[in-house]
């Protein structure tokens, strides 16, 4: 489901306006929530695994990112070296942090909008 979704955005198919960050999640359980603990039982479940699936992505600064480098060491029996791998890792946080901030600004947009 995870991955359908993200090929989805990415043949655009579904708009980059329909993600949500923190916040919007944060509405959604607040609405989940007013209306049984089992639909919020739910959410909660469905968001922790997708968090965990998304965590296996093979970006940096993530899980998969992580493993990626594994994969490679063990292929070509050669460490990769840390510095390299920190400077990686720390593009991909930094790309995370700008999705992170684009999300948050629109799901305010979308609050103040509303």
């Amino acid at each position: 489901m995870v991955a359908l979704s993200v090929a989805d955005l990415i043949r655009g198919k579904v708009p980059v306006t329909d993600l949500s960050g923190p916040v919007g999640v944060a509405g959604a359980i607040g609405e989940a929530a007013k209306t049984s603990v089992i639909d919020l039982m739910n959410l909660l479940a469905l968001i922790s695994i997708n968090l965990g699936v998304i965590n296996l992505f093979p970006l940096p600064a993530l899980d998969g990112g992580r493993l990626v480098f594994l994969v490679i060491e063990g292929i070509t029996r050669k460490k990769v070296p840390t510095k390299y791998e920190g400077y990686v890792h720390y593009a991909g946080f930094v790309l995370l942090m700008v999705l992170m901030a684009f999300l948050v600004y629109n799901d305010i947009f979308r609050m103040v909008v509303k």
